[in-house]
């Protein structure tokens, strides 16, 4: 019999260079649970096919073992070894808001292409400045922050960038009822709480994925 989902493990993992399972979910946004029942019951569900086809491009027949190609949307194939991500002149502040939204790009950085397709659309990255010690010791004034801007849903504890009427910021944030929690990592900062009545105020920019820090 054929084994489905180890093909559609394999072929995900030679085209978005992923190594484990827990990276697959990571990629499909599921739990590592629903992972591990489609290996038991050897399927893959056609939703996975669908949101690998949406955020990457893979053709979802090549996926399940057919023959054809493997990018239907050729921008997102893995064209060359490294990947320019821009970085913006906005500044995220790990503090009360920064002023400084400019979406102007300033310079590029390259990334390893297959690194970048293993966490989301590589088009949709940006890198932005830290300032303020907010959110320290995880993340402190002066680094640099990746963001993935496809990943606006939230999951409670993860750390987000994320705009509060004309300041951004960068929180971890949590969902309570009827109301949205911005958390400091640094305990003297208070939290922010939004209720349903400002959630009109908030945009999710983006899941912050990876920190850049020079030594001084």
């Amino acid at each position: 019999m054929e084994n489905q989902f180890q093909t559609f493990f394999e072929r995900v993992s030679s085209a978005l260079g992923i190594k484990n399972l827990s990276e697959l979910a990571t990629i499909l946004r599921v739990n590592r649970s629903s992972i591990t029942q489609a290996r038991k019951n050897n399927s893959v569900p056609a939703n996975w096919l669908l949101a690998l086809f949406r955020s990457h491009g893979l053709n979802p027949d090549w996926l399940e073992g057919s023959h054809g190609p493997k990018w239907l949307k050729p921008g997102d194939a893995v064209s060359g070894d490294f990947f320019p991500v821009p970085k913006v002149q906005a500044r995220l502040c790990a503090g009360a808001g920064s002023f400084d939204v400019g979406n102007q790009i300033e310079d590029h950085y390259s990334f390893k292409t297959a690194w970048l397709q293993s966490k989301g659309p590589k088009d949709r990255m940006v890198l932005m400045d830290v300032f303020g010690n907010s959110m320290a010791p995880e993340i402190k004034d002066g680094d640099t922050v990746l963001i993935d801007q496809s990943q606006t849903d939230v999951f409670a504890g993860s750390i987000y960038a994320v705009g509060v009427e004309d300041t951004i910021m960068v929180k971890r944030i949590e969902k309570h009822p009827r109301k949205l929690v911005l958390l400091s990592d640094n305990k003297e900062y208070a939290p922010i709480f939004l209720s349903d009545e400002e959630m009109d105020r908030v945009r999710i920019i983006g899941k912050v994925l990876w920190i850049c820090r020079e030594l001084r």
